[in-house]
């Protein structure tokens, strides 16, 4: 079943490990994805949209173990 689960800045920053402020940098240099919906002006983004996001964003690709 598909996470519809709203997150803003602050929770996909939360999740990813960086500060909101990053996260807004993203959007603006265009490597987050679209948001899902918006609400008061404000963009939002399925949990699942972000899941998928970050792990195929650059940087978060599995290390090897041998290192």
């Amino acid at each position: 079943m598909a996470d519809r689960t709203l997150w803003s800045y602050a929770d996909i920053a939360a999740h990813i490990g960086v500060r909101t402020e990053t996260v807004r940098s993203y959007r603006k240099h265009g490597l987050l994805p679209p948001p899902d919906a918006v609400e008061g002006g404000r963009p939002f983004w399925y949990a699942d949209t972000v899941r998928r996001w970050s792990a195929q964003r650059p940087g978060n690709r599995p290390r090897d173990s041998r290192r």
